[in-house]
C-alpha cells in the first residue's frame, strides 16, 4: 500500500472513531439529561431509567438537539414542572461535559 493510501486510511479511521465517540457522548448526555428530567417529574428507579431511554431515542428524530429539548420541555409542560428552555440548555451543557468525562474514563 502506498504512503498516500496509508495516510488516507488513517484519516478515514480517525474520522470514523471520532464520529463514534461523538455519538456515544451525545447519547450519554441525553441519558443524563433524561435522568435529571425524570427526577424533576418525580420519577425514580425503573421509571426514571425508562424515561431516560425515551430521551435518548428522541434524539434519533432529527439532527441536532432540538428534538431532545422539545421532548423534555413538552413533558415538563405536561407535568407542570417549572423549568425554562434556558435552564434545560444550561443542564445540557453541563451534562455534555460529564458525559465526555465518563466516556473517556471507560
Amino acid at each position: 500500500m502506498s504512503t498516500f493510501n496509508e495516510r488516507e486510511k488513517a484519516f478515514e479511521d480517525k474520522y470514523k472513531h471520532d464520529q463514534e465517540l461523538q455519538f456515544k457522548v451525545e447519547a450519554r448526555r441525553n441519558k443524563l439529561v433524561g435522568l435529571w428530567a425524570a427526577e424533576h417529574m418525580g420519577l425514580s428507579g425503573g421509571d426514571a431509567e425508562a424515561y431516560a431511554k425515551e430521551v435518548v431515542m428522541a434524539d434519533m428524530e432529527e439532527p441536532g438537539d432540538d428534538d431532545v429539548k422539545r421532548k423534555v420541555l413538552g413533558d415538563f409542560a405536561d407535568k407542570s414542572v417549572d423549568v425554562s428552555a434556558h435552564q434545560l440548555d444550561k443542564k445540557m451543557e453541563e451534562m455534555i461535559e460529564l458525559a465526555k468525562e465518563q466516556i473517556m474514563a471507560e
